[in-house]
């Protein structure tokens, strides 16, 4: 392992755009069915949708928390809906499943998704064994990354020290609370990232392009 990181314990994934490609544009078809969600909901226009969808998102964390803050939405009804999609595009990930395999401690999903879509992720990857738990968007009562709050409810969820962890999220802003409260933090830059704060640096530890390239690195492996 090497020597800066000898000293966690936690390992921490996101999930989307994490685990896999940012090319397989899964969050583009849950999009999509977001703003299908909001149009039914209330009656608008596609345009109309779209535009109160991404008001949401910006306001209040998620487009989920928004629908339940303004209109009472029951979340699992909301995210049994957006999640319905194909997972055609992902397929396994033989060398990021062997590195996660290999690392020391625990290994948690953290994700503003719900469990059951992350287990059809996980499973599409070849890593639905690989994880000891997943800390979802009903495990945070609904408050999302980069809330602080998801996190410190993530940490005492599992009895985690946060200076012995480590975070791995494709979103940097997401990466900035994890910081604060003192985990090592890896950027995957992927291309997900649709806009970065201009003190991101301060709270990025490891910037990478490959995860599983970078997590055998990180453990010797000659690749």
């Amino acid at each position: 392992m090497l020597p800066a990181l000898a000293h966690i314990r936690n390992w921490i994934f996101d999930l989307d755009n994490t685990l896999y490609p940012a090319s397989a544009d899964l969050f583009g078809l849950i999009d999509q069915r977001m703003t299908a969600f909001i149009q039914d909901l209330l009656g608008l226009d596609w345009t109309a949708a779209r535009a109160l969808q991404k008001d949401y998102f910006h306001a209040h964390g998620t487009t989920l928390s928004g629908l339940m803050a303004e209109h009472g939405v029951e979340p699992r009804t909301f995210l049994d809906y957006v999640h319905d999609i194909e997972m055609d595009a992902l397929s396994e990930d033989k060398r990021l499943v062997e590195a996660v395999a290999r690392l020391p401690g625990r290994k948690l999903i953290f994700t503003n998704g719900d469990e059951a879509y992350a287990r059809r992720v996980l499973a599409r990857l070849g890593l639905g064994e690989s994880f000891e738990a997943i800390h979802d968007i009903h495990a945070c009562a609904y408050t999302p990354k980069p809330h602080p709050d998801a996190y410190h409810a993530m940490a005492e969820a599992f009895d985690i020290q946060p200076p012995e962890s480590l975070f791995v999220e494709d979103m940097a802003r997401n990466l900035k609370p994890a910081k604060a409260i003192g985990m090592t933090t890896v950027w995957v830059n992927n291309g997900s990232e649709q806009a970065r704060e201009p003190d991101d640096r301060a709270y990025v530890d490891y910037e990478v392009t490959d995860l599983g390239a970078w997590l055998h690195e990180i453990m010797g492996d000659e690749r």
